[in-house]
Parts: C-alpha cells; structure tokens; sequence
C-alpha cells in the first residue's frame, strides 16, 4: 500500500536491522523511499526536506565497491540523521550497513577492505562491510572530528579540539559563576561560534584493537589545523611509506590570522617530529595536500595573493626528489576544487566549474605544460555539477547533482564517457514531480559581454500564458551559479509555485575566466548591478513573463543585492526577499570576523578618506539609498550569523517600517549564516512564497 506525502506524513520503508544494533539505538529516522506516493507531482518543501541527501563516496581497495552516506529528515523531529550504504561500481547489491540513531560519518574502507572505519558519537569505531561486529576502537578525551589510518594500518592520524581560550571563570578562581568572555585580539568568532577551541592534528598508534600512545602534531603551537571553518580531513594527507604526514596551516592568530589567508603545506616526519614548510613564500591559500602512489610528488590546490580569498584555485605539484616545484593548469584559466591521482602513473583527475558547470578533467602531472591547455582534457559533459571525484575499477566515481536532483553517486567510464547514476536514493520521487525546464540563455551585459543567464519555468509551462518572475541574486560574492541543489535556494521549487526563475551568473563569478571573477572586487554596487538589470530585462521582454508582477531575492552578497536594487531598480520590481544581507557596508566592515575578506572586497576601512576604491565602496552602501525604496521587502536572519549579523536585518527591517514600506521580518535566534533545522527550513519556504504570492499574484 503506498504513502502520500503530505505535510504531517513521513515517508518510510523497511529494511532489516543490524543485528549487532541494541532494539532501543535502532534510529527513529526510517530510511527509504520506494513506496512513496507524490501527491500532487510539484516540488514542497516538505519533499524537499524528506529527499535523501547522498554524501561521501570512498571507493574499497579492489576499485568494486562504494561505501557512501545517505542523510534523511524527520520533519516532526526536526532532525536529520544518516546512514552508511554501500553499492557495487555496476549499481547492484546496495544495502543499507547501519540503522542508528545518531549520525555514521567519515566513513572509509580499512584493512585491504575487509572492515570500514567510521565516526559514531565522537569516537572512531570499525565493523564489517555488511554493518555487523561494530567495536568502539578510540576513547580519545574530545570528540574526534575527522581520521585517516596510514597505509601501512598501523597508525591514524586524527582531528580533535583543543582548548586556546582561558574563561573569566578560570582566570578569577573566586568568580567561578561569571560568564564574561575577556577579548585581547582579532577572530574572536567565526562564523557562528565563539572561538573558544581550535582543531589540531594527532597521530595514535593502531594495534587492531584500539589507539594509543596519542601525540599532538602541534603540541604546544596556538594554531588551527586543519583550519576552519571549512576545512576538514582533506587538509590532511599521509605519505604512502606511512612515515611522513602533510597538513594545511595558517601558522597566524590574532588580527594577522584575521587579515591573511597565507595558509602553507607541512611535512611532519613521525620519526624524527621534524617539519618543513613546503610552500614557504607562496602567499595564499595553500591547502589539500595529496601525495602520488609511489610517494615521489606531492600535489596541493593554491592561491597566489595573500587576503584574496576568492583568487583562482590553482594545481601544484612538486618532485619530493628534485624539489621542482610545477604549476600544472598555468594556462588553465579556471579554478581546480576536488582532486585525486591516478594510483599507478602522474595522472591527476579533478574537478573544475567551466561556464557554469562543474565537469570532470584529467591532466598528466609529468608532462610539461602546454599553453595551449590540450594537456587538460575534459571528461563529462552535460548540466550538472560533480562534486566530488575518487578512482575505482575502470571508471571515476563522484557526487553528481543537477538544478533538478539533488545529489547522487555516479561513475563515469573512463573508456566510453558513460555516466551512471548508481546510487539511485531519489529517483523513486523524482520520477513522480514534474520539474520546469532549465534552459541556459546568453545575455549581453551593458559589456557588451555574454553571460549566462539560467531560466527554469514552471512545470506545464504554456506559452500562451503570463507569469510572474523572481530574479535570482547570488551570494559568495564570488560563487557560480551553477547547477546546485539546495533545501533553501531551490528553483524547481520557485517554479513549481508558478514563478519564472531568472538566475544570472553576473560580473564576479567563477567558471567565466579569471578577468570575469575578479571583475566584482572593489566593485560592489557597479557592473553586476548592471547586469542584474539586463537578465531582468531581457526577460521582461518575453511575451509569457508579465512585467508588472517581477520579484527580487537573494542571500549574503545576494541579500545585499536585493538591499541596493531597492534603492535603484527604477520601479521594475513589485517586491523583495533578503536574507543574511549587507545592509550597512560600514558597519558590516567593523562587525564581521574575516577581515581579509572586507579589506580586499570593499578596498579597506571607511576611514581612509584618500583611499578612492573604498570610498566609492561605501558611497555604494544599500543604506544610503533608503530615501528611494517604495516597494514591500522581506528580511530574515539567523541570529548565530557571525558572518554577517543579525543586526543587518534589524536595520533594514526598521528602514522599511519607518519609512511606511509594507514589510516583514523573520528571525532564526537559533540558525547562522544558512538555515540547517528541517522544520526552519520549511518555515523560510512557507513564508517565502506567501510574501511573494501576497505581492505577485
């Protein structure tokens, strides 16, 4: 008997449970999806929230088998919990391996394949690859956030906090209830937390049993590694003889760690605790370190400048032999994200976001570097984004999603190109909603230039008809609009509400060429305004769009677009939706944490009058143009946004009030910089699209 989704009813499907799983840790979070019903066949929220989100994909020694997490929802939990699958390359025999009620993790493929290693509730534990003989195998003191064992078995290296921050409560031993925090200098929180701890890299010995005799690789060293608040295990890399780890660290505190992105790759010598600095005088990010099967070269994702966070992502390799150092895409004018070696010859598979998708490529390390880029071949091609890139037998093996579907685990042949989708958690849903077509369109800029504008219609689009249209601004500054998949920027959802969705990738995104990217810093307020306006446009002139009824939204940079297109839209726009936005570009200059990011993108502080770039920055300001808005806006905020705060919101939620604008403000006290909790996420939804359904229709 099926299931239909409705807005009080969870999916479920049966599966067996591990039999060496206690009946009360079976987890409340029922995993599956092949008896679902879709009610009315458009993209909710509440299906959105109830899609798997597939993540991982760690291929075993043989290259035969993907081991992989699938993470599901319970909306009236509001939780979310994941599971570990594994599947054969072909996409045969998948099997769900746990049924817990807290999250597996980090999950990886040890002793040649015959047991998998994982995260559970701080700790490392091992078990069979069918999920039985699970055994605790770490008691370290803090959680655990992140392992690699050696190759050789007989070591792991592992992340865990340490404390770097003294309370008032320990430095006055008779206040022993205060709760104040004493400040001394710079990045004194980050993004959504007080820094309070910072991560650091230990090795453990491995009997087969358990760890022990556990070292800190920066003992006594006040410095985060891998470095947050993105990096993770990947930072970290160990060499194949099992003798030497590489780390990513930015050896800064204080206002220098706050105004410097020079991050550098260390080698530790376990035997001797030696280091060396393998990247000494390269000034920007150095991170992802990763050496070659045969332990001879060493590769690592760059950046040239110092401060710039968002400067092109560039492929290095250096001959741990002869100390040549080689920058491998120099005439490659796009970014390189995730990477991995062949495991047998100086073949590097990666992958990069070109015209606005995210393909996978191939370069031979060894060869010498062609101006011509044929040394870089492309492998895939279609719209969609890979994420994520590992080598199995005959075929690559990577995280793939779409505008329509979320992601999924796919291979691609290397012989014939094929790509197969093989994990295949949502197709049973997705085969039930009529998505809108995504159509790629190309706009000219006030330029001259071309640039890529996506349009998704809403299913059962009828040309014959108008609609209303919701400009898409983009967040980052400098982030592709790509083909993601999001639970909170979703346009197959705006689309299925009956809006046209105009997203366009405007001056100061990646996968244009590097002159495109950088074109924003400096500029905020300028060019990709302008081009906002020309998608805008372009569409407007469209016989199916109703010109009358367009709509503006967008996030962070994309908030702080939709702040400054109030103030100068000319009367295009009928209503606004911001969240997480600049309002204030003064304030956000002193309030935020990253200080480099302020410095390099507004030019500097608003005091240095003689300084023409910053002050045409804040001439730029969203706020300065609140005598002009006369149409309704909508602000929400996470109040734990250390990013940009709350406050931001507040302003501009009051701007509007005051000055008579239809308005309305939705605050999370207990989200940051995104939404994470299902029941906030469908909350956002449900409030978004009755502010635009209020105002459009």
């Amino acid at each position: 008997m099926s299931k239909i989704i409705s807005f009080s009813i969870m999916f479920s499907i049966l599966f067996s449970t591990c039999n060496q799983t206690p009946k009360e840790e079976i987890s409340d979070i029922v995993i599956g999806k092949s008896d679902v019903e879709v009610k009315d066949k458009r993209l909710s929220a509440e299906i959105l929230h109830l899609l798997g989100q597939v993540s991982g994909a760690v291929v075993s020694p043989d290259g035969k088998t993907v081991l992989y997490s699938v993470s599901y929802a319970d909306i009236a939990l509001n939780k979310r919990n994941a599971e570990l699958f594994t599947i054969q390359i072909d996409g045969t025999d998948k099997r769900q391996i746990t049924h817990t009620p807290k999250n597996e993790s980090n999950a990886q493929w040890i002793k040649n394949g015959k047991r998998i290693a994982f995260l559970y509730n701080g700790q490392i534990w091992e078990m069979n690859p069918d999920g039985v003989a699970r055994t605790q195998i770490s008691n370290h003191e803090k959680d655990i956030e992140g392992f690699q064992f050696s190759p050789d078995g007989k070591k792991v290296l592992f992340i865990s906090q340490i404390k770097s921050f003294q309370s008032s409560a320990e430095k006055y031993k008779d206040l022993d209830k205060s709760n104040g925090r004493i400040i001394d200098s710079l990045m004194y929180k980050h993004w959504d937390e007080w820094v309070e701890t910072i991560p650091h890299p230990f090795i453990a010995d491995f009997d087969g049993f358990e760890l022990t005799n556990t070292i800190d690789i920066l003992e006594g060293e006040p410095f985060e590694s891998p470095m947050k608040p993105w990096g993770g295990v990947e930072q970290l890399a160990w060499s194949p003889d099992s003798k030497t780890i590489a780390y990513t660290c930015r050896k800064k505190t204080g206002r220098a760690y706050a105004q410097s992105t020079n991050s550098d790759i260390y080698l530790y010598n376990i035997e001797t605790k030696e280091t060396n600095n393998l990247t000494n005088g390269m000034l920007g990010y150095d991170i992802n370190p990763q050496f070659s099967s045969d332990g001879r070269y060493i590769a690592w994702l760059s950046m040239e400048r110092d401060a710039y966070e968002s400067d092109k992502n560039r492929l290095f390799v250096l001959d741990l032999t002869t100390g040549e150092k080689k920058y491998i895409t120099q005439y490659f004018d796009y970014n390189v994200d995730e990477f991995c070696w062949d495991k047998q010859g100086g073949i590097i598979f990666f992958v990069s976001n070109v015209l606005g998708t995210n393909q996978l490529y191939k370069v031979n390390a060894l060869e010498p570097v062609l101006k011509n880029e044929k040394h870089i071949i492309q492998l895939t091609e279609g719209e969609h984004d890979y994420t994520s890139v590992a080598l199995a037998d005959g075929v690559l093996v990577g995280l793939c999603r779409s505008l329509s579907s979320p992601p999924e685990v796919f291979t691609v042949h290397l012989s014939s190109g094929i790509q197969t989708n093989i994990s295949q958690e949502n197709t049973n849903i997705l085969n039930q909603i009529t998505m809108g077509k995504v159509e790629a369109r190309w706009i000219k800029t006030t330029t001259k230039e071309d640039m890529l504008t996506w349009v998704v219609y809403p299913p059962d689009f009828d040309p014959e008809k108008q609609y209303p249209a919701i400009l898409y601004c983009q967040g980052g500054p400098q982030s592709t609009v790509s083909q993601f998949w999001s639970t909170r920027w979703n346009f197959q959802i705006m689309a299925a509400h009956g809006y046209i969705v105009v997203a366009p990738n405007r001056h100061g995104v990646p996968g244009f060429g590097q002159a495109w990217n950088e074109q924003i810093s400096g500029d905020y307020g300028g060019q990709n305004m302008r081009d906002y306006f020309s998608a805008i446009d372009a569409l407007s002139k469209e016989p199916f769009v109703d010109e009358t009824r367009l709509g503006c939204t967008g996030a962070s940079y994309g908030g702080f677009s939709v702040y400054w297109l109030a103030g100068n839209h000319n009367k295009r726009f009928k209503a606004f939706f911001s969240h997480a936005g600049i309002m204030n570009l003064e304030a956000q200059y002193l309030e935020t944490e990253e200080m480099w990011f302020v410095d390099w993108d507004l030019g500097g502080p608003y005091w240095e009058k003689y300084n023409k770039i910053a002050q045409e920055s804040y001439e730029n300001s969203p706020h300065r143009f609140v005598d002009k808005w006369d149409t309704p806006i909508m602000i929400s905020h996470g109040e734990l946004d250390y990013r940009i705060l709350a406050s931001q919101g507040m302003m501009a939620f009051n701007a509007a009030q005051l000055r008579g604008i239809p308005s309305r403000m939705l605050i999370f006290p207990k989200e940051n910089h995104w939404i994470s909790q299902p029941q906030n996420g469908i909350l956002f939804q449900r409030e978004f699209f009755r502010w635009f359904d209020q105002w459009l229709k």
